[in-house]
């Protein structure tokens, strides 16, 4: 008999999660920080869920220990998880996400960045897309810093509601989030060495998807696919490698078909579009484009400099 499939929980609100998780009534629709220290009975949802906004989490040393993707080259000072609106949390596929208690918890509903800057800014830091074991791992200074950003916003909300507490609160989260994408690529200069294999794994990866002529049958290789190989987030791999590199995951795709392209420009018979149909290309005109875009010739031009 088929298991029947457990459908996520979807939170509407931010009062909503507060139900589940037995608090009071949040003191603001949009926007709650939870101090799970100041409630011993706190506990995760258990199963997959669905935020309707912003959950930015901070967990201590003694969850984090050996999960999340930590390594020997990591800070061992707790870490912090970003989730985007619409994102699915935990579940069967990621079970370490609900099984231990953050020390806080940051909701944010997106109406809470309604008219500020921040509600487009926000959509420019790629680790909200993150996965949970790519989350951001703490040195010890880096962890005051974050947990006394956290509780300036909870003096705040805890405070009296008035018209400079909202703008006070936007400011204190702007803080936070380039705070995070500081240590973040600190992370990724830590990771150095670590990030080179992962490269290297995706080069090797590429080149034998284009010399077994894959784009064939499977066609142009994806960030997803990338992803999948050396099990990172798209978003995070694309941030690993720009850090490491200055080019995301697809301009590596790119750089490699060119590469790709030009050998067998230059050391072959075939046409153009027959070059194209060879490296997954539908259209040979968005070969030539993309060929024109990386060398400033086209195919044609480039196979001429040969002769």
């Amino acid at each position: 008999m088929k298991k029947e499939e457990r459908r996520p929980h979807t939170f509407g609100s931010i009062a909503d999660a507060h139900r589940v998780f037995g608090l009071p009534e949040p003191q603001h629709p949009l926007i709650s920080l939870i101090n799970g220290a100041g409630h011993d009975n706190l506990h995760p949802p258990s199963g997959a869920h669905v935020l309707n906004f912003y959950k930015i989490s901070y967990k201590p040393e003694q969850s984090t220990r050996l999960r999340y993707g930590q390594g020997y080259y990591d800070f061992t000072e707790g870490g912090l998880l970003f989730a985007s609106p619409h994102q699915l949390i935990g579940g069967d596929d990621n079970p370490e996400e609900t099984a231990t208690c953050s020390l806080y918890t940051l909701l944010i509903h997106p109406d809470f960045f309604l008219g500020h800057a921040i509600a487009q800014d926000i959509k420019q830091y790629g680790f909200f897309s993150y996965a949970t074991h790519e989350a951001l791992h703490l040195s010890q200074e880096e962890k005051e810093t974050i947990l006394a950003l956290f509780r300036m916003v909870e003096t705040e909300l805890r405070g009296r509601i008035d018209d400079f507490s909202q703008g006070v609160i936007l400011s204190q989260i702007a803080l936070l989030l380039n705070f995070a994408n500081r240590f973040y690529h600190r992370q990724f200069i830590t990771r150095k060495a670590v990030n080179h294999d992962i490269l290297r794994t995706l080069e090797t990866y590429l080149d034998d998807y284009l010399d077994h002529e894959k784009p064939l049958t499977q066609g142009i290789p994806t960030v997803q696919s990338l992803a999948d190989h050396v099990s990172l987030s798209p978003s995070y791999l694309s941030d690993m490698l720009r850090s490491l590199t200055g080019r995301n995951a697809q301009q590596l795709i790119h750089d490699k078909l060119i590469e790709k392209a030009k050998e067998l420009l230059s050391t072959t018979n075939l046409s153009v579009s027959e070059i194209a149909y060879l490296l997954g290309f539908e259209y040979s005109q968005s070969f030539n484009r993309l060929f024109k875009t990386k060398t400033d010739l086209s195919p044609l031009e480039f196979r001429r400099s040969f002769n």
